[in-house]
């Protein structure tokens, strides 16, 4: 079996469970897969990356109602919230796997690894999701998670920057913030809730790690000044620019220089 072609027909799977199921049964299968040097073909249809279910409606970020996790339903809503980003960065991951060319074995197998774990994280807000008498895709949801992946889908260099150091990092930032506001609550579903972010904010620190790591060993092959040219990608590519609070000590585990980490306080 070979790696990359089928990371290609996983993300166009629009079932979420299957989707979810078959990246760690990829994960699993690591040590028989052989890796192309060259990428699939992707289908004609652009439409069909990624593969998306039927729900739930997707909305922009400025149509999306706010709900207070004090009760069940905004509880819901904030962890159906957390699920679709998570699914979301399935695909992300395993988009970086098929399309970019000319990068060590090494780079692949990490971001399987992210595929998996982004899996594991989907599957287990979707159980949560399911015994409180929900489901995946019974409440709206962001529609603007793919749009850095689309941007930088012609070049890696913007891809790490952007979508690992950037979209996953915010995570780590708002993670313990919401973990915060669950214990406050203090209900057994709010705690349960808290006990998978424990998870996910741990792998993905790792996750953050990996793409601080492929970014530069990226610079370094192309004799780039990583720092400098961060502030360059985020004005091209019109990335959101994060504000405070930031978990400083998460950032730091993952890579982040004290330079890097100035430079986002300035805002």
């Amino acid at each position: 079996m070979e790696l990359r072609q089928r990371a290609l027909q996983v993300l166009c799977l629009a079932d979420p469970e299957q989707k979810a199921a078959q990246t760690q049964a990829l994960k699993a299968q690591e040590a028989i897969l052989s890796i192309a040097q060259n990428a699939p073909i992707p289908p004609a249809d652009p439409d069909a990356l990624p593969g998306r279910p039927a729900r739930p409606p997707l909305l922009r970020h400025t149509e999306m109602a706010r709900r207070s996790p004090a009760t069940p339903e905004g509880r819901a809503v904030l962890v159906h919230a957390i699920a679709h980003i998570e699914l979301n960065a399935i695909n992300l991951a395993l988009d970086a796997i098929w399309r970019f060319d000319g990068m060590p074995q090494a780079y692949y197998r990490d971001w399987l690894r992210v595929a998996s774990e982004e899996a594991l994280h989907f599957t287990l807000l979707r159980q949560h999701l399911r015994s409180q008498g929900h489901d995946y895709g019974d409440f709206p949801a962001h529609q603007g998670l793919w749009t850095m992946c689309a941007k930088t889908q012609d070049d890696i260099v913007a891809r790490m920057a952007l979508v690992p150091r950037t979209l996953e990092a915010r995570g780590l930032d708002a993670t313990p913030q919401i973990q915060r506001k669950l214990r406050q609550v203090g209900s057994p579903d709010a705690l349960a809730a808290v006990a998978i972010l424990d998870r996910i904010l741990e792998d993905e620190v790792g996750h953050v790690a990996i793409g601080n790591h492929w970014y530069r060993w990226l610079c370094t092959q192309r004799g780039l000044d990583p720092e400098t040219l961060y502030g360059q990608l985020v004005r091209q590519y019109e990335a959101p620019r994060l504000k405070p609070p930031f978990n400083e000590a998460a950032r730091r585990s993952a890579g982040f220089t004290d330079a890097e980490l100035h430079w986002l306080q300035q805002g």
